[in-house]
């Protein structure tokens, strides 16, 4: 069995208040995420998966905890794979999907990312990043529409 460790960002913008998702190589809307690199931090490869994959920078406001999930590569091989995720202010760049890895990107109003995202397993660091995202804004931690909602 191989051990592969990643990380990722679920990025957000507040003026309209939205978070960015990627459309991955299998089809499917997510957050993004690689490898993290020899030498690296889980925090350093969450900042720099997001801008190569989607041309966006920003800082890292929040942990959000990981996902654990187990595939088998094209070589047969079952993978144990770990990805820690971070809440990231978006602070500039220009928003272009790294053609070699993703199929698309885009801003998701916050009020349609959980209908959006097609990964169950991400649905309890959604959870986390959106009542992160209301204590951080004095929302109601209960609010999942996002910053600003009323």
């Amino acid at each position: 069995m191989i051990d592969e460790r990643s990380a990722g960002a679920i990025a957000f913008r507040r003026e309209p208040p939205e978070l960015l998702m990627i459309h991955d190589s299998y089809g499917r809307w997510t957050f993004p995420k690689g490898v993290i690199e020899q030498g690296e931090t889980a925090r350093d490869a969450a900042v720099r998966e997001l801008c190569e994959e989607t041309g966006i920078t920003g800082r890292i406001l929040s942990e959000l905890g990981a996902v654990r999930y187990f595939y088998t590569r094209t070589d047969r091989q079952i993978v144990r794979k770990q990805v820690w995720f971070y809440l990231v202010e978006a602070l500039g760049g220009e928003l272009q999907a790294q053609v070699e890895e993703v199929r698309g990107v885009r801003w998701v109003p916050i009020a349609e990312v959980k209908s959006v995202l097609e990964y169950r397993n991400m649905q309890p660091v959604l959870g986390r990043a959106l009542r992160t995202l209301g204590a951080i804004h004095g929302g109601d931690a209960a609010d999942e529409r996002g910053p600003g909602a009323s």
